[in-house]
């Protein structure tokens, strides 16, 4: 039977923010990589998303955008059942949850999940951070930071709270870390690191500056929304993290190629009573 796709093509639905996006990269870069072939990305869904849009273009990525036509047959295949040929719809069974036998999977195969575990990708870390690197310019502003943050004992916080706030269903499903949190991080960060310089992020940075009240902070205000990459490359190049419930600080904190860095995070993940087993690496303190 004729089927006109690529031979062993790996394709991924890319959808949410950037952080959800590189996670979706992340685990079709290493599946093309298993099946010795290109990866495609599906950019799709953002036509009809008002809030996301298609953010990995700023990085060093391996970009090929999937054909709308490809998608279609996958659709096809699903429907009239190719799941013992080649051709394969896979749909992911439980998020936050490392499935292996994703790994092993060969053929023509289309991805649809959040795939949100370092699992999917670790045994690739050295080619993802090298892709995850901004591929444009510094302005002078960011430069100026970038240089002071690996100059000393630099801790990125990263405060998310705008779309958890004002975004109903949102706020039902992820919730955001209190200020509670975010001072028990602080204090665990005092009583491990000497002199810590705190480089405070955030898309609600007044917030920030009348809530954490943190002496000689640095509060890092001058990328706007759509540059949210600058951010990530600030925050990727210091010492330490305190993360919040976001894939954006997560990817920050786990590009860091600081072999003693020390990594805060939510304990509790997301508002609803939902595990997350295989999302927050061993090594980073829960809180």
């Amino acid at each position: 039977m004729f089927w006109p796709l690529k031979n062993k093509m790996i394709t991924v639905k890319l959808k949410g923010g950037l952080g959800n996006q590189m996670f979706q990269y992340a685990l079709g870069r290493h599946l093309a990589l298993r099946n010795k072939t290109a990866l495609e990305l599906d950019t799709s869904s953002f036509r009809a998303d008002r809030l996301r849009k298609y953010e990995l273009g700023h990085f060093n990525i391996m970009e090929e955008l999937a054909k709308p036509f490809e998608k279609i047959l996958f659709f096809v295949a699903k429907k009239l059942d190719f799941l013992q040929r080649k051709s394969i719809f896979y749909k992911e069974k439980e998020k936050f949850k490392f499935d292996p036998t994703i790994l092993s999977l060969r053929g023509n195969i289309y991805f649809d999940g959040s795939w949100q575990s370092e699992k999917y990708f670790k045994d690739i870390r050295e080619t993802i951070i090298k892709e995850f690197t901004v591929k444009t310019k510094q302005n002078k502003k960011n430069s100026a930071i970038l240089e002071k943050i690996k100059s000393i004992n630099s801790v990125a916080v990263h405060i998310r709270r705008k779309d958890y706030l004002t975004d109903p269903k949102t706020k039902e499903y992820h919730g955001f870390c209190s200020l509670k949190y975010y001072q028990k991080a602080i204090q665990k960060i005092k009583n491990k690191i000497d002199n810590p310089k705190l480089f405070i992020f955030s898309d609600d940075i007044f917030w920030a500056k009348e809530n954490l009240k943190v002496k000689n902070a640095v509060y890092v205000d001058n990328n706007p929304p759509e540059k949210g990459y600058e951010d990530m490359r600030l925050m990727k190049n210091c010492k330490h993290f305190i993360i919040a419930n976001s894939t954006f600080s997560w990817w920050s904190a786990w590009l860091s190629d600081n072999a003693d860095k020390i990594v805060c995070a939510p304990k509790q993940w997301l508002r609803k009573d939902i595990q997350t087993p295989d999302l927050l690496p061993s090594s980073w303190i829960l809180i």
